[in-house]
């Protein structure tokens, strides 16, 4: 078998981490380690971890001072023994079969970079997640991916891990665009594996207009390559605005091409034929 290293980051989540572990407990495929890193937690993360180490020695724990989310996922990562990865935070469950029907993916199609499944929300909320369709063009523009995918451990260090500059947040966003951007497969199971808790006084927060500004334009320059490949560059961009331009001047563009340039330039899509 094929050990899969488990990373769970904990900061004052002391309180669901039970949960969390125990759903990594019951996992019908047997061969893992689960590294919970203390993020440097004030409250008693060590208590219920040390607990859980005592019960099962595929458990783990080391403790860090705090250094944020990217930041424990790495320190967790590089102690892994592990082949495959599966970030999994503190206040979430995953289903007792997905580790098993992940690395069955993996064993069969060895193309694949990334493995998730369909995910429910549950807590303060309990819906199905809807999740849009996988595609690498789509991932430019927002991501659909959640944390919790399985992955090699060869492509986290291939990419130098999560980024620690992602201050404010999409961390997985910009991480997935690093391993998936040269291409390699991503597989979406059919199956209900993951599940995303909803808190009423969740820590999650709609990004402020400058940390968004931050984190898109990071990304953008970071992997400049992806955005040039997959939407072409800025004198393309440029020569279909110029042409646009042209064409309202004299008066030849309908609304069919007005909106076919729009999702274009900004979805990398087209709905109709010019």
């Amino acid at each position: 078998m094929v050990t899969i290293s488990i990373i769970v980051p904990c900061f004052n989540q002391a309180k669901f981490l039970d949960e969390t572990l125990q759903s990594v407990l019951e996992q019908t495929y047997s061969d893992w380690e689960c590294i919970i890193v203390n993020d440097g937690s004030p409250d008693n993360t060590e208590e219920i971890a040390q607990k859980w180490l005592a019960k099962d020695s595929r458990f783990k724990y080391v403790k860090k001072e705090n250094g944020g989310l990217s930041s424990a996922r790495n320190y967790g990562i590089n102690i892994a023994i592990g082949k495959f990865i599966l970030p999994l935070d503190a206040d979430d469950r995953i289903g007792s079969e997905y580790l098993e029907k992940s690395i069955a993916v993996f064993k069969k199609e060895s193309w694949t970079k990334l493995v998730y499944c369909k995910a429910e929300k549950f807590g303060a909320e309990s819906a199905v997640w809807n999740l849009p369709e996988f595609s690498l063009d789509s991932l430019g523009y927002f991501n659909m991916i959640f944390c919790s995918a399985l992955y090699r451990k060869s492509e986290w260090k291939k990419v130098g891990g999560y980024d620690v500059n992602m201050i404010y947040g999409l961390e997985d966003w910009e991480f997935w665009i690093a391993i998936l951007k040269n291409g390699g497969g991503v597989k979406q199971l059919d199956y209900i594996g993951f599940y995303y808790r909803i808190k009423n006084n969740s820590m999650i927060r709609e990004l402020k207009a400058e940390e968004k500004k931050y984190l898109f334009e990071y990304i953008s320059v970071k992997h400049a390559d992806f955005y040039v490949k997959q939407y072409g560059s800025f004198m393309a961009l440029n020569k279909t605005f110029q042409d646009f331009k042209k064409d309202c001047s004299e008066g030849i563009i309908g609304r069919k091409k007005v909106l076919n340039l729009f999702l274009k330039t900004f979805f990398g899509v087209s709905l109709f034929k010019n």
